[in-house]
């Protein structure tokens, strides 16, 4: 009896805990758009029970015991919250929790390329953003420029310009490099003569993030974003002292040191940033050409920050850069050339840039800007029997005023950008001087209009001395359609001024080409469209998530300028009596689960030109690319990626078509508090132009260079160690 009367008490005492275990149902929204949030963390405090906002940003909690409970909302974003709830709940209907956006998280994604301080969230224009830890990844592939990080987005290439000496153009929907600008911190120091290596001489180590806008964006600064633009942001010192260190080596004979430094003293701040980049000559086909020249670098900039008021302050920044660079035959460079081996090409180069800005705010709506940079580049090209050398020295001012409220914001300025190049006469060959003065002015409006539709519009007014006046409409809409599916749709117009600076006169390192004709040449005048869908889901309570992105293209290129064989075998840049147009899509999808991620991206390509009614096919642009990237991230312990990216034929200039192929690399990292080491296994299939085609014809003592479609390395392995203080 006695054992029977303990079981049947133990069943009661069971049967009361079970029905005091409760359920918690709450539906997570932001506080301020009151749009739902998914894959919003809840834990029930002092235990290991939680959950995550689903799809519907429902968070469903089970066992929780009856009395006073406390439960923690977490969020990236967001400022984490902790509630009290007494158990048993007098309703069982989901409760609503609010939790407000964290103002010091937000700012760190808050895109300076459309002039706003609107964040990432609530612009209707499309950037594409790559944050501070994706470019420590791609540092760790190429800590010695950002050519790599920038050629493995979608949509974008970074086009190889010469065989010997590694000069790249990056190309935008097709598009060539001269229209896409480039900026550092909104200042436009990569233009003209300067384009053809200054992809190949920026570290990134000094970088917070990276803005890339595709498509139309003349509006916001002027000609030359006619395929979009590339604005790469510095890091601003903080109250925290920011010291690191970087150490690389490669099997490609190179390499890099740099180091960074950052801290804010109250009134006062500091960054500043220093590189040594070295390669010696690489050459692993057995063509005797270079696939890497040899080069030597040094990077130093330098920023000091002023804070005279909360609301106002001013940083001034130099940035300076030396560069030899020496490609060709590898005997050559050896010393052991003599009368076979005696092709070579040298860039001696140096940049120097200062910049100049002013921020002053009058109270929470209204602030003022005030920009200003002066940039000299000069460059000295030498191949066998002929050379060119030629310095530029370029300014940009730009004065803006912003006025935001709640739902509206208004950018409107004045700039004006002086570019003057002149040429040292080396030989008979007329001089290639020009000067340019461009005076803008614009006006832009960032306007939410419903809780689903935020527009985006804007003018832009610019006088060309010689090409006259270029008005730039552009409109830009956000439409958040649900929770998970977005659009965004926008277009407008661009120009861009002609130089002799483009990527074919690059191939010829200048010789035989005519200087620009201001009788003859002429504005190149566009007009672009894209629109996108954004769909964005999780499952799982959260442990998969998924997004797509779905991007459609457009620009039409009147009377584009290109250069074109003349008598005497001269070349002259000419507008032709035509157009160009590329079209095209671009597919991103992103599934992760826990710790693991995977990227997935298409482009299509569909690039002509039109000349006198004969529509024929642009050269150097694969109609199809794939790219994927496998990532294993454990916070602060490790990094593990592997990657392929997949190039259809493209056409050659001579008219034939490149082989397609496919590269591959894997990467590993691993991470403690004070330092990380790394090992990068780049082309591991050793895929290179060289084993699959040819790179000259002609003899090796006067080759005559075809186009590059592949890379010329093939695989190379880097390692290093990054330190922390």
């Amino acid at each position: 009896m006695k054992i029977r009367f303990i079981l049947l008490a133990m069943c009661i005492l069971s049967v009361q805990n079970i029905l005091s275990q409760n359920i918690f149902k709450a539906i997570i929204k932001d506080n301020e758009s009151k749009d739902i949030l998914i894959g919003v963390n809840a834990t029930l405090n002092k235990t290991t029970n939680g959950a995550s906002s689903d799809e519907n940003g429902i968070i469903t909690i089970l066992n929780i015991p009856d009395g006073e409970q406390h439960i923690t909302f977490s969020y990236l974003g967001y400022e984490t919250k902790t509630k009290s709830f007494l158990f048993p709940l007098p309703t069982t209907d989901p409760i609503e929790i609010f939790l407000e956006p964290d103002e010091e998280m937000l700012e760190e994604v808050v895109i300076s390329s459309t002039r706003g301080t609107r964040t990432i969230q609530n612009i209707p224009t499309r950037v594409e953003f790559i944050s501070s830890e994706e470019l420590g990844e791609k540092g760790s592939m190429k800590p010695g420029d950002i050519r790599m990080l920038l050629n493995e987005s979608t949509g974008i290439i970074t086009q190889q310009t010469s065989a010997t000496s590694g000069n790249a153009a990056i190309r935008i929907q097709g598009l060539d490099g001269r229209y896409t600008q480039i900026l550092k911190d909104g200042f436009p120091v990569f233009a003209g003569a300067a384009s053809g290596l200054g992809l190949l001489q920026t570290p990134p180590l000094d970088l917070k993030q990276v803005e890339i806008i595709k498509g139309a964006t003349s509006t916001l600064y002027g000609g030359g974003a006619i395929a979009g633009l590339v604005n790469l942001i510095s890091k601003t010192p903080e109250e925290k002292k920011d010291l690191s260190l970087h150490f690389n080596g490669t099997s490609g004979k190179g390499l890099d040191v740099s180091g960074f430094y950052g801290q804010r003293f109250d009134k006062i701040g500091t960054t500043i940033f220093a590189s040594y980049n070295k390669n010696w000559a690489y050459a692993p086909s057995n063509t005797d050409f270079t696939a890497i020249p040899q080069y030597d670098r040094y990077v130093l900039n330098p920023k000091l920050f002023l804070y005279f008021t909360e609301n106002t302050q001013m940083s001034i920044g130099l940035n300076t850069m030396f560069e030899n660079r020496l490609g060709g035959d590898i005997q050559y460079i050896k010393g052991k050339g003599g009368d076979v081996h005696s092709y070579f090409e040298k860039n001696k180069t140096q940049r120097h840039s200062t910049q100049l800005t002013f921020k002053h705010k009058f109270n929470e709506k209204n602030r003022l800007d005030l920009k200003n940079s002066v940039t000299y580049f000069k460059r000295n090209i030498s191949i066998p029997d002929y050379s060119f050398e030629g310095t530029q020295i370029s300014t940009f001012s730009e004065l803006s005023y912003i006025h935001t409220t709640k739902k509206s914001e208004w950018v409107a300025g004045l700039n004006l950008w002086t570019d003057k190049f002149n040429e040292k006469k080396l030989t008979d060959f007329q001089l290639r001087n020009y000067n340019q003065t461009i005076m803008g002015a614009f006006i832009q409006n960032n306007w939410r209009t419903t809780k689903w539709l935020n527009l985006e519009t804007g003018l832009r007014t610019d006088y060309v001395p010689n090409y006259g006046i270029a008005v730039l409409p552009r409109i830009s809409a956000h439409f958040k359609i649900t929770d998970k599916f977005s659009s965004r749709l926008g277009g407008g117009f661009g120009y861009k001024a002609p130089t002799i600076f483009t990527e074919d006169s690059e191939r010829l390192q200048y010789q035989c080409v005519l200087p620009i004709d201001k009788n003859k040449n002429k504005l190149e005048r566009s007009y672009g469209v894209n629109i996108d869908f954004n769909y964005v889901t999780s499952f799982c309570e959260g442990d998969i998530t998924f997004s797509v992105n779905q991007l459609f293209f457009y620009t039409y290129l009147d009377t584009p300028l290109l250069l074109q064989s003349s008598e005497n075998g001269l070349y002259r840049l000419n507008n032709i009596t035509g157009n160009m147009d590329t079209k095209g899509g671009e597919t991103n999808v992103k599934i992760g689960y826990k710790d693991f991620h995977l990227y997935l991206g298409y482009t299509f390509t569909d690039t002509h030109t039109t000349e006198n009614s004969v529509k024929y096919e642009n050269i150097l642009t694969p109609k199809h690319r794939l790219n994927g990237i496998l990532m294993y991230e454990v916070e602060d312990k490790w990094k593990i990626g592997l990657e392929a990216y997949y190039f259809s034929p493209q056409k050659l200039s001579e008219g034939l078509k490149g082989k397609q192929y496919v590269v591959c690399g894997f990467m590993i990292e691993k991470i403690w508090e004070r330092f990380s080491i790394y090992a990068n296994f780049e082309n591991f299939t050793d895929r290179r132009q060289t084993r699959f085609d040819t790179i000259y014809t002609g003899s090796i003592s006067n080759p005559v260079f075809r186009d590059i479609y592949a890379p010329l390395d093939g695989f190379v392995m880097n390692g290093g160690i990054k330190l922390r203080f």
